[in-house]
């Protein structure tokens, strides 16, 4: 999303988790995902290659300005990482622990409403690297079977405002636009 949301024009290769092509290895010794290749660089920490992107195309930046808020987000982007990807990790795998998976996401972004609700997007007036990694979680919960419920209108309130911009349009592969429809 954050590729999209700068304008830049890139390549994107579909690699599934459970079959990572061979030369994935000899770029990222990790075998993790996603990875970036850039000229010569080679990343693949999320948050890495999001910073990085940031820097190397500056506008409009996705960071603000204070470090305070920069901060803020940061901590944040940690947050959504710890502890809501793994979560949707395991629903993705199924079974009992993906029901409970399920209650335990629900439970965390609806204890995330202020967060919402501080500003126009995600702890922030403007667009940021936390929205790039929001977003799409949000996008998922339908697929997911994550159901807010009413509690949760101004998070999916929030996701509607960012499903309708260019660049969150321009972010989808063909399999995540089948997620919603």
């Amino acid at each position: 999303m954050v590729l999209a949301a700068k304008g830049v024009v890139y390549d994107r290769v579909v690699v599934h988790p459970d079959k990572l092509p061979e030369d994935l290895h000899d770029l990222n010794p990790y075998g993790t995902l996603p990875t970036l290749v850039d000229r010569d660089l080679v990343l693949h920490d999320t948050a890495v290659i999001c910073e990085y992107l940031d820097e190397r195309y500056p506008h409009p930046p996705l960071m603000p300005i204070d470090p305070l808020s920069r901060a803020r987000l940061r901590l944040a982007m940690v947050c959504i990482e710890h502890d809501w990807l793994p979560l949707i990790e395991t629903i993705g795998q199924g079974g009992r622990k993906a029901d409970t998976a399920r209650k335990h996401l629900r439970e965390q972004l609806l204890a995330a409403r202020p967060l919402f609700k501080a500003a126009k997007f995600f702890l922030n007036p403007e667009l940021s690297l936390a929205d790039c990694l929001v977003v799409p979680v949000i996008w998922r919960l339908q697929a997911l079977g994550v159901k807010l419920g009413r509690e949760g209108k101004v998070i999916t309130d929030y996701g509607e405002r960012i499903f309708h911009s260019q660049g969150f349009a321009r972010s989808l592969s063909d399999e995540e636009r089948l997620m919603v429809e």
